[in-house]
């Protein structure tokens, strides 16, 4: 790449792997997934990866997916995608998204292995280098970065971000400090309007929206509100939405991707509610307290008929 890199920045889309009901991939409810963020302003596309229930696809469905995603944004708006897991696996799907014209990808924490700093290097590094894609570093799980390791890989030109998904604001206070703008610095926590207050006095001013596949507008609300210093506003989304939303996400393991699926069949997208293993649906009592609270939502927070 001889153009100048840069990574997505604001608030950032993470559609959903569709399914019917028996768990096949829908590609037509993919289509309509992404056209919906696109059309809902949000600022890039990130396909196949944790809301796309990436550790449960094979890489032919991801393939598939990649490819409707192309086709759909069509250069519109930024395209990435996820990789990682299998070190093997990984280096075929940094391949295939390089093939299919992904502008860049989201390295996912290694599969099983709690490595040593210098064998998480060395697979960060693997895949960075890999292509001539742009690369985003995601700081969970298994993959917990710091500044050393960060340092060295910044080394690399592909290395565009770093996505927080620990919530170690010490650390991220030293990363942020010591390394500045070379990186776009990314909120990935679960839900991470939650959090997010507490990021953008850090310097992190994008995020990943998990809301944004069912009330987008919401989203872009508390975002506007936030950086503006709207008080009133970001204490009404906060409570009124985000709040409650995310106390329903933490009642079980896995709604961090089942709740997505659930809200967007409350609002009316053709997704359905169907997750693969280990991933369970939503139980029928919090599904209910969900559609409660969109219902809500939409009622003190009006779509803008556009």
């Amino acid at each position: 790449m001889d153009k100048e890199r840069q990574s997505p920045t604001g608030i950032l889309g993470f559609p959903v792997a569709p399914m019917d009901t028996n768990g096949k991939l829908d590609l037509k409810g993919l289509e309509k997934n992404i056209h919906f963020l696109m059309d809902e302003g949000l600022s890039s596309i990130f396909v196949g990866c944790g809301a796309g229930e990436f550790h449960a696809i094979s890489n032919e469905e991801y393939r598939e997916m990649v490819e409707v995603a192309v086709a759909a944004t069509k250069g519109k708006v930024p395209l990435y995608t996820g990789v990682g897991g299998n070190i093997s696996h990984a280096l075929e799907q940094t391949k295939i998204s390089e093939e299919l014209g992904a502008e860049g990808y989201l390295i996912l924490p290694p599969y099983l292995i709690d490595p040593s700093p210098e064998g998480l290097y060395n697979y960060l590094s693997t895949l960075i280098a890999s292509t001539s894609l742009n690369a985003i570093v995601y700081h969970r799980d298994n993959c917990q970065l710091n500044l050393d390791i960060l340092q060295r890989l910044i080394d690399y030109p592909q290395l565009v971000g770093f996505k927080d998904g620990i919530g170690n604001n010490e650390l991220n206070n030293e990363l942020t400090h010591v390394i500045g703008d070379r990186l776009e610095w990314i909120n990935g926590m679960p839900l991470a309007e939650a959090t997010m207050a507490s990021y953008v006095n850090l310097g992190f001013r994008s995020y990943s929206s998990a809301i944004s596949n069912y009330i987008p507008h919401i989203s872009q609300i508390f975002y506007d509100a936030l950086l503006n210093e709207k008080k009133d506003v970001l204490n009404d989304v906060y409570q009124e939405v985000i709040l409650p939303i995310h106390r329903i996400r933490r009642q079980k393991k896995g709604y961090a991707v089942a709740l997505i699926k659930a809200g967007m069949e409350i609002v009316g997208l053709p997704v359905g509610t169907s997750v693969r293993p280990p991933v369970a649906s939503v139980e029928k009592e919090h599904y209910q307290q969900l559609e409660q609270i969109i219902k809500k939502a939409l009622e003190k927070f009006p779509k803008e008929r556009r």
